[in-house]
């Protein structure tokens, strides 16, 4: 029962992050919304305790999130920042490996050239 209901948890968590994904800019939630299906794919046979840190960070991603745009509801999409800074003392906590994939992250993020040709929904 126990792991059914971690499995209803990290189900709620990933669809609520692609729901908080569809209001950031068409670049930024492409990017996000790979990223994301990428790292809960990853961590799929994770142990118990990597499972607790991996759920804690995105749950933590999530509020972040969720605050970051109901503060800017009505602003202009293109000039609210989303994000935070990670500080000294959790970088220090990375892997070589995470380090490498947050340095990807950054690149693409920061492209001012997106890799993707996205047109937004006319509805």
């Amino acid at each position: 029962m126990a792991a059914s209901a971690h499995v209803s948890k990290v189900r709620s968590l990933y669809k609520r992050i692609l729901v908080l994904h569809r209001f950031l800019p068409i670049e930024l939630k492409a990017l996000g919304d790979q990223y994301v299906k990428d790292e809960f794919r990853r961590h799929k046979g994770a142990s118990a305790e990597e499972a607790e840190s991996f759920m804690t960070e995105w749950k933590g991603y999530k509020d972040t999130l969720q605050t970051q745009i109901l503060e800017s509801a009505g602003e202009q999409l293109s000039s609210v920042k989303f994000g935070v800074n990670l500080s000294e003392g959790k970088l220090s906590d990375f892997h070589d490996e995470q380090i490498g994939q947050l340095y990807e992250l950054m690149l693409e993020s920061t492209k001012p050239n997106r890799q993707f040709d996205i047109q937004e929904d006319s509805k």
